[in-house]
């Protein structure tokens, strides 16, 4: 015979066997939930969504931002996980959200720093002002630098050189979204003192530079005059043969740089005959400052110049030139290839 109180204890254990039990369904039902919501795409459409995490906003702020925009259910399973698997740092950025992406791939991303990655290129032959214009298009970027004097701008680069003009490496730089011109310029700058200092310790001998920078400038003045690339050796060859025997560089590309804002597209004797620092027409030498930023190819150019003998060459209007080593064949090449151009006449190749 079962004694009372024995009766009440199995319905006690019972009863707390069936609680056990149906803890147990339901941690398993939330367990199962929850993994399934890992691996759930989030509510994105087709073409993605842009979102931008602020500096100083934390995961916790992300996820409830994306909950009220219907994007991310249950925003605090993701804390949750981060904070168990200690990935709660995330960086700050502008994100594209793919269709598709999953609470757990979201959470990857943010801690890559996934970022979108925009794009400015500056090429080759271009002026510090049409790198300054090239960013200021850009309205990703954070512009620190607009609106300012070359001087006010070179203090607040902080780099090494004088004179912007020459310095910024022609690239295409990739940044995030908030990333300042200043940065821009500098990692410009750092890749053409790269270049220069590679290119400067393995230059051919007997040049007639004095230090690297003068290198910069010749490579600046090749670069503008190069219609094709297969010439940038030959005509740096000619100007390297010029100041060796110090005979004037005469180059169109630095008269029109020294006019500055009063160049309209055309030369003349008097803008030849005009005394500037830049017209090589009137100086010796180099002019003091490098007309355009160079590439990688020029400045290969003017530490490896040709070793023929031409003194001269003329654009033949078909992107090419035509070199002659006297006086005498240069005017005759003048004649025939400037002087009688046709009427398809060009500077550069198709």
């Amino acid at each position: 015979m079962t004694s009372p109180k024995s009766s009440l204890l199995d319905r006690i254990t019972t009863g707390f066997l069936v609680v056990i039990f149906l803890m147990g369904l339901s941690f398993a039902y939330l367990w199962f939930s929850f993994t399934t919501w890992l691996s759930t795409p989030l509510t994105i459409a087709q073409e993605g969504f842009h979102y931008e995490l602020s500096t100083g906003k934390s995961l916790s702020h992300l996820s409830q931002d994306l909950a009220s925009q219907n994007i991310l259910a249950h925003p605090r399973w993701l804390n949750w996980y981060a904070r168990f698997y200690h990935k709660e740092k995330i960086h700050p950025g502008e994100y594209l959200l793919d269709a598709g992406l999953t609470p757990i791939s979201l959470l990857e991303k943010l801690n890559r720093g996934d970022v979108v990655l925009h794009q400015v290129t500056f090429l080759e032959g271009w002026t510090f002002k049409q790198v300054i214009d090239a960013l200021n298009a850009e309205p990703e970027i954070k512009h620190l630098l607009t609106d300012v004097s070359d001087n006010r701008r070179l203090e607040m680069l902080s780099l090494p050189i004088s004179h912007p003009e020459g310095w910024f490496f022609p690239d295409t730089y990739r940044f995030s979204r908030g990333t300042s011109d200043v940065e821009i310029l500098t990692q410009a700058y750092n890749a053409m003192r790269k270049t220069l200092d590679e290119l400067w310790a393995k230059k051919a001998t007997n040049l007639p530079y004095r230090n690297d920078y003068e290198a910069l400038i010749m490579a600046s003045i090749v670069e503008k005059e190069t219609g094709h690339e297969g010439e940038r050796d030959k005509i740096a060859g000619v100007f390297v043969r010029r100041l060796q025997i110090g005979m004037p560089l005469q180059t169109d590309p630095t008269v029109i740089y020294g006019m500055g804002d009063i160049y309209k597209g055309k030369i003349s004797r008097d803008d030849l005959k005009r005394p500037t620092s830049y017209n090589t027409y009137t100086i010796q030498g180099l002019p003091p400052t490098p007309i355009a930023n160079p590439g990688k190819a020029s400045l290969h150019a003017v530490l490896h110049p040709d070793a023929g003998k031409a003194l001269y060459f003329v654009a033949k209007g078909d992107g090419t030139s035509i070199f002659s080593d006297t006086l005498d064949d240069h005017q005759r090449a003048v004649v025939r290839y400037q002087l009688q151009r046709s009427a398809d006449y060009r500077s550069t190749p198709k």
